[in-house]
């Protein structure tokens, strides 16, 4: 089991690699394996609405989108990690998400997902209302905590000094697990998501008119 997340920040290890770090250690307490990757400083191009990914399956920007979902398809979860900018998120994660959710929204479906925000004083509630927007329209399933999934500091020291928001990170990541294990237990069971439900109900009706 392991859970891919990806850390929006320019910074590398800043308050984001910070607050995911914490989360995927606790996922470890309860064996779920994770892996942050980092988007990088560099610009990340937006989504051009061409389409490509329709016919091709992928992003027509080979760049960390692809490589992303690539490991990706053996990932049970994920996590979307980013500073505040303005009150929302970083211009990387805005466009990394745009395409994203675009070229592999289908090979997103039914797996829990959950956003992670970090501020110096205000905007988190805007920047994590942004990033849910992306897993609320792809029929992921998005983990909870007993409040909102934000931390507060405008470094890895600030970060670690905010106690109830540790609790928080800690409190998705036992969800987060909890979850995972959940589905699986379901998929050994024959229980198969809401799409193999249709399908097979499709396929009984056609029985009944052939009879």
């Amino acid at each position: 089991m392991k859970v891919l997340m990806i850390n929006g920040s320019p910074h590398k290890n800043g308050s984001t690699y910070t607050a995911l770090t914490i989360v995927g250690e606790e996922l470890k307490k309860y064996g779920v394996d994770y892996e942050i990757m980092w988007i990088g400083a560099k610009p990340v191009s937006g989504c051009l609405a061409c389409s490509t990914c329709k016919q091709t399956g992928k992003c027509v920007f080979d760049d960390i989108i692809n490589e992303f979902m690539e490991k990706g398809k053996d990932c049970d979860g994920f996590v979307f990690g980013s500073p505040v900018y303005y009150a929302s998120a970083t211009g990387q994660i805005t466009s990394f998400l745009d395409r994203l959710f675009m070229a592999y929204r289908q090979s997103m479906k039914y797996k829990p997902a959950f956003s992670v925000v970090c501020q110096r004083r205000s905007g988190a509630t805007n920047t994590y209302d942004q990033i849910n927007k992306y897993i609320g329209i792809s029929n992921m399933i998005q983990v909870p905590s007993k409040y909102w999934n934000m931390m507060i500091g405008r470094n890895p020291e600030e970060v670690l000094k905010d106690e109830e928001g540790i609790q928080i990170m800690q409190n998705l990541a036992k969800n987060m697990a909890w979850l995972i294990k959940v589905l699986k237990l379901a998929d050994n069971n024959g229980i198969g998501t809401p799409d193999d439900l249709f399908c097979w109900l499709i396929k009984v009706a056609m029985l009944k008119c052939i009879q």
